[in-house]
């Protein structure tokens, strides 16, 4: 009992991949831990809807890349993928790509048909310079593994690391992942092929750091899987390893607030909805963290803190609309993974990222989990889940006078949904406005029919008469059942000035009332609270600590998961206990004297830096992709 006594607790608010994996961790490391969830299901987006009929989908992500990720948790929790029942299956092709001239493209792990496919657009030399963009993007994904996602950026020093630094161009963060494909590929169709998973990132390729063609290496060196059963077969597989390590998972639980103490410099525990407090030693947040910082982080006086406003104002990541149908019959005119490219590429993904509407043409994803699994639906029926990415929600006010919503006209009225998105969006709109005030279920009509048109013009097969059941998801969903911040369905922004040390660090904030105030959230600020935290003695929430998406290293659940390892070894270090899964000679840095070498000239870089970011906004990107 003395032992018990002395145990320390944890309480993780949210049971997505970050926050399961912590709480796996931590209690396989001794804590206490107890993790509430205001949803009854975990996994947060990575969880499943389940229909009478037998239907399955997967809500959120629909397969599984950087496997070497997914593996390194399992085996650091002391087991294996296989050894929890999880079953892998290797998707083949990768994607189909499909243009809007009926002509489409594969994506392979397979060499011969990517010699054929390739060669096809680019000829003979088009397959050589395949092997050279693959070779950049290697390095890309190694170097990001070793020196970004597997380390925490704690504060601006941290970005001074010689083993990181003396890569910084290398992984071509000035270049975007557009600029750099342009550098290898000569024709447009195939630049689009090799740079439309910036989208995983929520991002635009034009103007996704050239960082992420590491998204674009993985999948086609290790190819796409598909856990059997569902992707919450990975997240109900870790919720199982925590509960034999003595996690307690209290679901349909919301969480009210964050108590902290009066000086709101410590977290003291939480309390709920329904009014009861637990305290605890340790706080992890896995709920969105732009909403914990703006809902759930008050001192006793109720009172936001700075850095809470000034996160409100960050570039966010795009939101969706999915789609959710079960088809009668199957379709074999589709893949597992299809991709529809809008003709109008780069005007799609402005609309998305600059005007934050709903595309006139967007490009959209396709997956049929039936391929894979056929237990995703009764047999011989097929289950279908399309996701069309558009603007999040700007909450700007409406008028339903004038049909004016952020400045854009929209129609209120339902017959508009007949039409279709050219029709309610003036010429130099390119798209319509997706606001909380608009008319949703004519706006989810508008974007139905215009993709299943879309979808039978480029593969001949007409969805619309085989689907006999459907569920959607759009912006307000994913902000009312997830708590997603303007519906951001992959959390902050990975612009430059929102990643590394730049993104909310993993030990909570504390804001500063003249600095935050003053300098506001841009990338001016940005730098000016890095810059103050390096001497700031009361900068951290002290044992308040931050996972997900929007938290260092960012999104995607392989990197949720990455996240995971390094909040739990940040508490853990910080609760001066050992690290089970540690091994020795892990840590990184250089000497003493260079550290401080390299922080006194980084310090000196930043006007050059801030200065080089605000011309790149204006203008572009310098034209760094016209090869």
């Amino acid at each position: 009992m003395g032992a018990n006594r002395r145990q320390k607790t944890a309480i993780v608010i949210g049971a997505g991949a970050g926050g399961v994996s912590t709480a796996a961790r931590l209690a396989r490391a001794g804590f206490k831990v107890t993790v509430l969830e205001k949803n009854y299901f975990t996994g947060g987006r990575c969880s499943l809807i389940h229909t009478d009929e037998g239907y399955r989908f997967d809500q959120g992500p629909s397969l599984l890349l950087l496997p070497r990720l997914f593996r390194q948790t399992f085996e650091e929790l002391g087991t294996t993928l296989e050894k929890e029942g999880v079953e892998l299956r290797k998707c083949e092709p990768n994607y189909r790509v499909w243009f809007g001239d009926g002509e489409s493209f594969e994506l392979s792990t397979d060499l011969a048909r990517m010699k054929h496919e390739i060669e096809k657009w680019e000829g003979v030399g088009g397959y050589e310079r395949y092997f050279d963009y693959l070779k950049e993007a290697h390095r890309h994904y190694e170097l990001s593994m070793t020196h970004v996602l597997l380390r925490n950026f704690t504060s601006f020093i941290a970005m001074f690391r010689w083993s990181f630094l003396q890569h910084i161009f290398t992984l071509h963060p000035f270049n975007t992942v557009w600029g750099r494909a342009s550098k290898y590929f000569k024709t447009e169709r195939l630049r689009r092929v090799f740079t439309f998973a910036s989208m995983y990132m929520g991002m635009s390729p034009f103007e996704a750091p050239g960082t992420y063609s590491l998204l674009q290496y993985t999948e086609l060196a290790e190819g796409i899987w598909y856990p059997v059963g569902g992707f919450h077969r990975v997240m109900q597989a870790i919720v199982d390893i925590g509960k034999r390590e003595g996690v307690e998972y209290r679901l349909n639980t919301p969480v009210k607030r964050i108590v902290l103490d009066d000086s709101g410099t410590k977290a003291l525990g939480v309390e709920l909805e329904d009014g009861e407090q637990i305290p605890a030693h340790v706080i992890v947040n896995n709920s969105d963290l732009v909403y914990a910082y703006n809902n759930l982080i008050a001192p006793s006086t109720d009172k936001r803190t700075p850095f809470a406003e000034t996160l409100a104002r960050r570039p966010a990541s795009c939101s969706s609309i999915s789609f959710y149908w079960g088809l009668s019959e199957s379709v074999p005119q589709l893949e597992a993974h299809n991709i529809f490219l809008a003709d109008e590429y780069k005007e799609s993904f402005d609309s998305i990222f600059k005007k934050h509407l709903i595309p006139d043409q967007p490009s959209f994803y396709v997956n049929v989990p039936t391929k894979v699994d056929a237990s995703a639906a009764p047999k011989g029926r097929e289950t279908v889940v399309v996701l069309v990415p558009v603007g999040h929600l700007i909450d700007a006010p409406f008028s339903q006078s004038d049909g004016q919503a952020n400045g854009h006209v929209v129609s209120n009225d339902k017959s508009a949904a007949n039409g279709d998105i050219k029709a309610v969006s003036p010429p130099t709109q390119t798209g319509v406005s997706p606001t909380t005030h608009q008319d949703w279920p004519a706006m989810i009509a508008l974007a139905r029919k215009t993709i299943l048109s879309t979808i039978r013009a480029r593969t001949g097969v007409d969805l619309e008469p085989l689907i006999v059941h459907e569920q959607t998801n759009d912006p307000m969903t994913w902000k009312e059942k997830f708590n997603l911040d303007k519906g951001s369905i992959l959390g902050l922004s990975h612009s430059f000035f929102n990643v590394l040390c730049f993104r909310p660090s993993t030990r909570a904030r504390r804001g500063n009332d003249w600095l935050d105030a003053k300098l506001g959230g841009g990338v001016v600020g940005r730098v000016g609270e890095l810059l103050s935290d390096i001497v700031r003695t009361d900068r951290d929430i002290k044992g308040l600590y931050m996972v997900g998406a929007s938290a260092h290293p960012g999104t995607g659940v392989p990197i949720c998961l990455a996240g995971g390892k390094l909040v739990a070894e940040q508490v853990l270090e910080d609760s001066s206990m050992s690290i089970p899964w540690k091994k020795k000679n892990d840590g990184e840095g250089g000497p003493i004297n260079m550290q401080l070498l390299l922080v006194a000239l980084g310090i000196s870089m930043i006007p050059i830096l801030t200065a080089f970011f605000i011309v790149w906004t204006r203008f572009g990107e310098l034209e760094m992709y016209d090869y």
